[in-house]
């Protein structure tokens, strides 16, 4: 997730428990729909599957935002 920002995210994941909780929790997400997905893991249904993928996403988006704010606070 969020490659680019491989240096603000092992820094926030340090100082920011709220942001170290919301990155595992998408990387969690993230296992559990490719094991769904590849069918190895456990079955759950189209809605469940597409609601899982809709909060991975809203993670990923609080997340972003979060690491653009530190970015700027960082710069200055």
């Amino acid at each position: 997730m969020l490659h680019e920002y491989r240096e603000e995210i092992n820094e926030l994941k340090a100082k920011n428990p709220h942001f170290a909780k919301i990155f595992e929790e998408h990387n969690d997400l993230d296992d559990k729909i490719k094991e769904v997905e590849s069918g190895g893991g456990e079955y759950v249904g189209e809605f469940e599957l597409e609601t899982m993928k809709k909060k991975k996403l809203k993670l990923k988006d609080e997340a972003y935002m979060i690491i653009l704010e530190y970015k700027k606070n960082k710069n200055k």
